[in-house]
This record gives C-alpha cells, structure tokens and sequence, in this order.
C-alpha cells in the first residue's frame, strides 16, 4: 500500500452513485492507493476494511491527494467545500443532467481510475467569492460561494426592492425576485437560468444579474474582478435571504447590505481533459452545430 490517499465522496442516495462507488472503490485499493470517506456516509456505501472513516469538518480531507467526487451539481458543490477547505483538488464525475464542475460522466470511470492511478491530471485554480452582510453598518454574517451569492426575496408572492452598487456608486434601485452576484464559473449555473451572459473560466471577471427586475435598465452586468458589488435591502421592502451556492442561506432583515468581491481562496479543480471550454459548452447544452466546415487548414 502507497502513502497516497484519495478521499471519495458521493451522492449515497443515488444507487448509480453507489455502483460507480464500488467500481472507483476496486480500482484504487488494487493500485495500493488508500481511501478516505465521511464517517456519515460509509455505512451507506459498504466499504471494504482498510477504508479510512473521518469525521465530517474543515480537516476532513486533509493529506489527501485528490476529491474524487461523484453525484450531481449539489454533491459537487459540496465537493467544491471540502476542497476550499484543504486546498486540495477536486475531480468530479457527473451523475446529474449538466454538471458544468464534473470532468467526467459515469461511462468514463474506468479511464478516471486509470488517470488518477497514473497521476495524470493538470490542476487549475477557480475564483471565489467573499460575502459579507451587513446589518447598521455591523458585520453579523461572512461566507463564500464559487458559483454565486444571490440576494433573493424571501416570500413567493411579494418581489424585494433593492439598490444595487458596483465600486461604491449606486446602479440602479428596483424590484425584483432577486440579484444573483456570480464567478465565471457560476455564469452557467443560477445566473445563467437568469439570464446573464456565458465567460469563459479563464476569463477573470464578477457578474451581476437581477432575476425579474420590474425596471426599464435590468441587465446583466460583468464587472473587474477586482470590483466590489452591493446590494442592499431597502428599509421598506420585506425581508429577504442570501443564498451561497444554493447551499448556505441567513436572512437579510430590511435594511441589510450584502457586498460580494472576488474570494481570498481558490477552488482547485482536477482536469483529465485539455478540449477548450467551448467544446464542453456545446456538448453540455447539447447545441447543434451541423453544417460547420472548421477554420481553413494551415
């Protein structure tokens, strides 16, 4: 047995899920590479003996060499936290429908094992964001997000009013369902299905999208990474929620002020592949391209 370790995570209610489990799971141990798992989770997924059982918390993926991750957009953003964390990569393998953060699909788990067993991957940095909310000028809530943090309203049948800012200047104040402040890696993710335009991953920028805005100047906006976005809560508007990722929520009382700007810390993902990311647009959304005869040879 080598001293590397490989730490798995999956969506353990999906049984595709636990079967690609057992495949990854032979695979390594056969190389000698040791596994690590959340505690919570090993019951579900029948592991051999010799599998490393953790705690979940920040620590848990410590030491490893890599996040394997299988499941869908949620099991890979939870993926992307454990990651954050440690700092170490993060390879998915997508059991959802799009899954823009995966690098491979479930066919390909053979070549997955023989990638990893083989150390042949590139690893690439992806922006983050910091939020931070605040209440009379207090700081009472800081988190982060790698797709998006979106100011939404809180109740179905009435909109939340808003003033967004951008670099310290007010944009615009109106009524909306919502703001979603978003990375180019989440620009195909919740700000997309909002109507905000595709970046490409390399391209380093910020992103703000207003969801159903009842105003005459609503679009989306790509800002310098290095901007800071606003948006607060009007005192007269009913309370709304901060969502990170679809994953962390806190309320945003009346009056409340969200600032989002680019993160201190990474997401590191795992790459098997070197296709642009225009390939993998196409092939995700599944977009035709008939009739494209190529650039002409050199």
């Amino acid at each position: 047995m080598s001293d590397r370790t490989v730490f798995l995570l999956a969506h353990t209610g999906r049984e595709e899920a636990l079967q690609s489990v057992e495949q990854l799971v032979e695979g390594l141990l056969e190389a000698g590479i040791r596994l690590r798992v959340l505690a919570a989770e090993a019951p579900d997924m029948g592991f051999p003996a010799g599998v490393e059982a953790v705690p979940t918390g920040p620590g848990a993926a410590e030491g490893c060499e890599l996040i394997l991750v299988l499941g869908g957009d949620g099991t890979l953003l939870r993926g992307a936290e454990l990651s954050r964390e440690s700092g170490v990569p993060m390879l998915g393998v997508n059991l959802g429908r799009v899954g823009f953060l995966a690098e491979a699909e479930r066919e390909d788990l053979q070549k997955v094992v023989e990638r990893v067993v083989d150390s042949d991957y590139e690893v690439e940095e992806r922006m983050t964001l910091d939020v931070v909310v605040r209440t009379d000028g207090r700081i009472v809530h800081r988190d982060w997000a790698l797709n998006e943090a979106s100011v939404e309203k809180a109740s179905r049948e009435r909109m939340i009013e808003v003033v967004t800012e951008v670099d310290g200047r007010p944009v615009s104040t109106f009524g909306c369902d919502g703001v979603v402040c978003a990375t180019p890696t989440g620009s195909t993710a919740y700000a997309f299905s909002a109507g905000g335009p595709v970046v490409w991953p390399e391209v380093e920028a910020l992103l703000m999208v207003p969801i159903s805005a009842h105003a005459l100047f609503a679009k989306p906006l790509v800002t310098s990474p290095d901007s800071v976005l606003a948006v607060e809560v009007q005192a007269r508007t009913p309370h709304g929620v901060l969502w990170c990722d679809g994953r962390r929520t806190v309320e945003l009382p009346p009056g409340a002020r969200v600032e989002v700007r680019r993160g201190a810390i990474p997401v590191r993902l795992a790459r098997l592949h070197r296709a642009p990311f225009t390939d993998r647009l196409v092939a995700k959304f599944a977009l035709p391209v008939t009739g494209w005869r190529g650039a002409a040879e050199r």
